[in-house]
């Protein structure tokens, strides 16, 4: 039986967070190795686990695979997340880089000087209601299938809904004007191995507390 992926990150969202749903949505169970100290990073690095000296890192198939969007694309291949043709994959890629412009703004909120976090959670807002959701909205309704690409479930459909949490999380009434993907959201999460990665206990994580902040800032070593 082959190993399960293992998971190198501390333990919070960050960057690895979207490769745990993936995996979930897969219904590939995982490990976690957590980093808690910055002492944990630089072993990894002095070992030369990590390629980049970088985190997320991801042991997998005999493979020390860095870089986020290297990791997701090597999952979503190897589980059939990734379309059945070129022009689906393109349609795939397109919209899952939407999704991960929106989710970097959200990821980058929790650094954000206190006196900027207002002006910043508009902007979010504002993209989100103006931009990003009307186009994933209208993708749904231009076909009418349950799902954003080829009427099966792929990392677009993935990828979307995780962020459509973090979007409620900021404020709920943002997704209220988007019934199609609230029925997305609805039935990716009813999936059995993604409506276990959701439950309490499961593996995702929650959202950054204050602790968990300066935790995380120590192990990076952020200013």
């Amino acid at each position: 039986m082959a190993a399960k992926p293992k998971l190198h990150y501390f333990n919070g969202r960050g960057r690895m967070e979207s490769i745990r749903w993936l995996l979930a949505a897969a219904g590939v169970e995982f490990e976690e190795k957590f980093i808690d100290t910055a002492e944990d990073l630089d072993k990894l690095k002095n070992d030369g686990l990590l390629m980049f000296q970088q985190v997320p890192m991801v042991e997998i198939d005999g493979m020390k695979l860095v870089q986020t969007r290297a990791i997701l694309n090597y999952i979503a291949s190897k589980y059939n997340l990734y379309g059945k043709d070129m022009k689906e994959r393109a349609l795939i890629d397109m919209y899952t880089e939407g999704v991960a412009d929106l989710n970097e703004m959200i990821l980058q909120l929790a650094l954000c000087p206190p006196g900027e976090k207002d002006a910043k959670i508009a902007l979010i807002k504002e993209r989100t209601t103006n931009r990003y959701l009307p186009v994933f909205e209208k993708v749904l309704k231009s076909h009418g299938q349950d799902y954003l690409v080829g009427n099966k479930l792929s990392r677009a459909d993935v990828h979307m809904v995780e962020v459509l949490y973090y979007v409620e999380e900021l404020d709920s009434s943002l997704t209220a004007n988007f019934p199609l993907l609230k029925a997305l959201k609805t039935r990716v999460s009813s999936l059995p191995t993604v409506k276990k990665f959701l439950q309490p206990g499961g593996q995702r994580k929650p959202p950054i507390d204050e602790k968990s902040l300066e935790k995380a800032k120590k192990i990076f070593k952020i200013k």
